[in-house]
């Protein structure tokens, strides 16, 4: 395609929230997060190995694709990226058509990731967490049915960044340490955030990280303010 009707099939697939470079157009080149996500990959792209040959990958909640082509990009000997948003898929097969990049594009909910049927080298759950209003059935459900080795993790987080040291247990009569605001927090959005009535659960960092290690990941690296590199644990939870 010329670059005409890629503008033209740009402006017919808008808004867009990916800021994709397709034939020389971006997507979103007013984005109120400045070049997204790219800015945001810049940042922690180097704990992701260069070279994915032989890596399957599965990218939840993939928007239009950005993390998936990067993927493929990357070597992978094959990316699938779902998402329950239409515009979404529609935009993420068109970037792969421009692109030249094939990715495998199928609208399946986070909820169901178990009809897969597979396992992936490596599970993308980016931007997804705080749009779910079961978010912990759904990090369980990645961690039994779709991640072989790693998953990147990436969440909006408000509160806190800091993490408090906890033991195992309190009794009962222990309230004062709910108060603190570093203790593990997930603060609910009863009607919108940002304008967004999708927006149902936001983190502290102290909470993200006690999810990923209830849902049965460890936290390998931390590469990035909202991204986690984390690994499966062996055994039962």
């Amino acid at each position: 395609m010329n670059r005409a009707e890629i503008q033209r099939q740009v402006a017919e697939l808008g808004p867009w929230f990916h800021n994709l470079e397709l034939g020389g157009v971006m997507t979103a080149p007013a984005h109120f997060l400045g070049d997204y996500p790219r800015q945001k990959w810049k940042r922690f792209q180097h704990a992701i190995p260069s070279d994915l040959r032989g890596k399957t990958v599965l990218d939840i909640g993939c928007n239009a694709g950005f993390y998936s082509l990067e993927m493929k990009r990357r070597g992978a000997k094959a990316v699938v990226a779902i998402d329950t948003s239409d515009l979404y898929l529609a935009q993420a097969r068109f970037a792969s058509k421009v692109t030249g990049i094939e990715i495998d594009v199928r609208k399946l909910d986070t909820y169901d990731v178990a009809e897969l049927g597979t396992k992936f080298d490596i599970v993308l759950f980016m931007g997804v967490l705080y749009h779910l209003r079961h978010p912990l059935l759904a990090l369980d459900l990645i961690h039994e049915h779709v991640v072989g080795d790693t998953m990147i993790f990436q969440s909006m987080q408000r509160g806190s960044h800091d993490v408090l040291p906890l033991t195992e247990n309190y009794p009962f009569s222990e309230t004062e340490i709910f108060d603190r605001a570093e203790y593990p927090k997930m603060h609910f959005v009863e009607n919108r955030y940002s304008g967004d009535e999708t927006n149902w659960w936001i983190p502290n960092r102290a909470c993200v990280e006690a999810m990923l290690r209830s849902s049965g990941f460890r936290i390998e690296t931390h590469p990035e303010e909202e991204v986690y590199v984390c690994r499966v644990e062996g055994g039962e939870r």
